[in-house]
Formats: structure tokens, C-alpha cells, sequence
């Protein structure tokens, strides 16, 4: 059998970004971005109020007091948007909003609640700082400087800065493109009650929506019967419009597994075992020049499978770095067994405890028991040589979140 990491290196071997395209603003969140970005302009572009209120001299209102309030008269209203020329000279302010450009000759602004909010003459009882609550040219970003390097994993927050600066569009590296298919007699869709010998699919769904996790465009197509022309040709369709294709089903070593008689027939797809538990039968290609993984049938290898190979694959094409999920260290709550000479993985459930993680594995690890896998939190990892575990004992946990602990 082969090892997990020479399984993985092959997976990975040859594996690029997938190359740079303009991406649309609202399309690119998530995506690494491929181009340093500068900003054409200062952020903000004018000085302008950072509250409600008036935009006085702070000369003027430097002795306010509420017993002896300074009295000013109001000679514009300037709201956000406006094109103000009006000068505030000695005596007079302007009524101006959030946002709102400063007008000449004011160097501050006295928030409304210091007023008494008056529309031609305004009170004012306490005094402004020089400066005080005006936002000033650049102070975010100055024009010409770096607003985001590449490689930058774009967030909203980015996406919004972007915008600021006047971006619309940004080069970076697009979401693979993931199709997803199952096969096998015995599947019948969501909805409908199976017959005897029947199951419903569910393991495309768990593909698909771990895909899309991990970041790609996912797509499901609907599961194909044991034919091996029909498989065949369903595998040309997908691959032609997909960066990977996903299978599940018909890979190890029965009589009616179609997936594995068809890609061994075309030769562009290796079969093998691999050392680990769920998961041993994989198989890993080509279908013309688009990445092909062949899972296995049963839902929770299918799932780890994906997670210990299709993933990193994922993030490598998306130009993400690193493309392996972070081991976090935990505590075993309870004692566990592995099998001899195969990577572990075993479902578990994590709890935060004032010193750490602790990792307890959940009853029931078979292959099939998916309800199980939905319960857990994330995978206890256990070394190849290792077989049992006491409580208390430290290891690795591949956490099954979203974020990237």
C-alpha cells in the first residue's frame, strides 16, 4: 500500500494556480488576489466632518462655556456631496453633515449635541480642538500607495477598500471549477423513497457542499448507472468543463465496479491502496488535461478522502497558501484504537477547555455511518503506528469548521 503523503504528492505533483483573470468586484471575494493594487487617489479625497454638527474656527470657540456659550452665526448648511465655496470667516460657521466637505476657513468641527442646534444663530457651550472631528485628506491611504499585495485572500473588508479606491474589477486567481459524480444501480435522488436494494445518494451532495467550503465552484450532476459507455461518457462531459472532476463509487475491486473498468481502459487514471482508514481505495488521473480523483463509495471515506486530497488540490489551483488544513493539538478524552500500519482518522467531537482542546472520538467509525460524521467537530489523526491511545494522551485534530484554526 501506498503511504497518505506519497498519495498526496502525487495528488499535488504538477498542480499550478489556476492563471489570473479580471475578476468582477462582488465575484472575487475569497479569491487570492494576482496583482499588486495602488490607489489613484488620497483616501479620504477631501478633508471632511466626521459628525453632525457645525464647522467652526477653533479660535472662535475656544473660551465656550454653558454658563457663557459662544454665539456664531450659521451662514450655510453643507450637507454630504455638496460642492461648498462658502468661506467661514471669523464669527460664523457652517451647518455641516457626516461626510460633508470642510469649507475654507474652518479648522474644526463642534459636534451638535455641544448646540443648541440653531439654523441662523447657534450656541455653542463647549470648546473644539484644533483639527477636532474632521477627517483629513489621506489620513486612510495616501495616493500611489499599496492598498493590497498580491496573494492577498480577498475578504469584504478588501472588496470594500477596492471599491473606495475605485476598483471595480481586480486581477486574481479564479474558483476551480469542481464537478461532482456519482455512480451506481442502486441510487436513487433525494425525494424519492428508495426500493429494496436501493440508497439514496447522498454522497454528491457531501462532495459538492465540501467543494464549496473549501472554496471552488461545485456542481452536481445526477448519478449514472453501472454502463460503461454511459459512465464514459459522462466523465468526457464533466471533465470538458471542469478544473477537477470528482467521482464516488465503482473503485474498489467488485465485479460491477464500472468507474474503475472504464478508467482503466483509458489508462490515464492510477488505482491504488492507500494506508489509511476510511478511504484505502483511490484512484487519481487525468481525463484529458483536467484532474481527476476516483472516491470511494461509502460516505465518510468519500469525505476524508476529500479532505486529505482533493482539498489540498483545491487550494493549490486557487492559488491559496498553505493548502494543507493546520493540525491543532488536543487532549484525547477518551482511550481510542487505530489499526496497524494505517493513518487514522477518526471522527470526534472537540471541546474548549480553559487548557486547550480536548478530542474525544465519537462510538460508531465505520464507513457508512454518516450521522456520525455529522456530529464531529473534527478528525483525530493518529500515526500509522500507533494502534491504541489512552485518555490524556496528546494529538493532532484536522478541525472540521469552516475557519482555519
Amino acid at each position: 500500500m501506498k503511504s497518505v503523503d506519497e498519495h498526496l504528492a502525487q495528488c499535488l505533483q504538477g498542480v499550478r494556480p489556476l492563471p489570473p483573470v479580471e475578476l468582477p468586484l462582488l465575484d472575487a471575494a475569497g479569491c487570492v488576489l494576482a496583482e499588486r493594487v495602488t490607489s489613484s487617489w488620497d483616501l479620504p479625497r477631501f478633508d471632511n466632518s466626521a459628525m453632525d454638527g457645525y464647522a467652526v474656527r477653533a479660535a472662535d470657540v475656544a473660551v465656550a462655556t454653558t454658563g457663557e456659550p459662544v454665539r456664531l452665526k450659521v451662514i450655510a448648511d453643507i450637507a454630504a456631496g455638496s460642492n461648498v465655496s462658502t468661506r467661514v470667516a471669523p464669527a460664523t460657521c457652517a451647518r455641516i453633515m457626516t461626510g460633508a466637505p470642510m469649507p475654507p476657513g474652518a479648522d474644526a468641527v463642534v459636534p451638535v449635541e455641544w448646540t443648541d442646534g440653531g439654523t441662523d444663530v447657534v450656541h455653542i457651550d463647549q470648546p473644539a480642538d484644533l483639527g477636532a472631528h474632521v477627517r483629513r485628506t489621506g489620513d486612510d491611504l495616501s495616493a500611489g500607495s499599496v492598498v493590497l499585495a498580491a496573494g492577498t485572500v480577498l475578504r469584504p473588508a478588501h472588496l470594500g477598500l477596492l471599491a473606495a479606491v475605485g476598483r471595480s474589477w481586480v486581477l486574481g486567481h479564479p474558483r476551480p471549477r469542481v464537478v461532482v459524480l456519482a455512480t451506481g444501480d442502486e441510487l436513487v435522488q433525494p425525494g424519492v423513497e428508495p426500493g429494496v436494494g436501493q440508497i439514496t445518494d447522498s454522497n454528491s451532495f457531501l462532495l459538492v457542499s465540501a467543494a464549496r467550503a473549501a472554496g471552488a465552484v461545485a456542481e452536481r450532476v445526477e448519478p449514472v448507472v453501472d454502463d460503461a459507455d454511459l459512465v464514459l461518457a459522462a466523465l468526457e462531459h464533466a471533465a470538458a468543463r471542469s478544473d477537477v472532476l470528482v467521482t464516488t463509487g465503482g473503485v474498489s475491486a467488485g465485479a460491477y465496479d464500472v468507474v474503475k473498468e472504464v478508467l482503466t481502459r483509458v489508462g490515464t487514471v492510477r488505482f491504488d491502496r492507500v494506508a489509511m482508514r476510511p478511504g484505502m481505495p483511490q484512484g487519481h488521473g487525468v481525463m484529458g488535461a483536467t484532474p481527476l480523483f476516483t472516491l470511494p463509495g461509502n460516505p465518510v471515506s468519500a469525505f476524508v478522502s476529500f479532505e486529505v486530497f482533493v482539498r489540498p488540490v483545491l487550494r493549490r489551483l486557487a492559488g491559496r497558501d498553505p493548502v494543507l488544513r493546520r493540525l491543532v493539538p488536543a487532549v484525547l478524552g477518551a482511550s481510542a484504537t487505530s489499526a496497524n500500519g494505517k493513518r487514522e482518522y477518526l471522527r470526534a467531537t472537540l471541546t474548549t477547555m480553559d487548557d486547550g482542546l480536548v478530542a474525544t472520538a465519537l462510538t460508531g467509525q465505520g464507513s457508512h455511518q454518516l450521522a456520525t460524521l455529522a456530529r464531529a467537530d473534527g478528525l483525530i489523526v493518529v500515526p500509522e503506528d500507533v494502534t491504541a491511545m489512552s485518555a490524556g494522551e496528546q494529538v493532532d485534530v484536522l478541525t472540521l469548521d469552516e475557519g482555519e484554526r
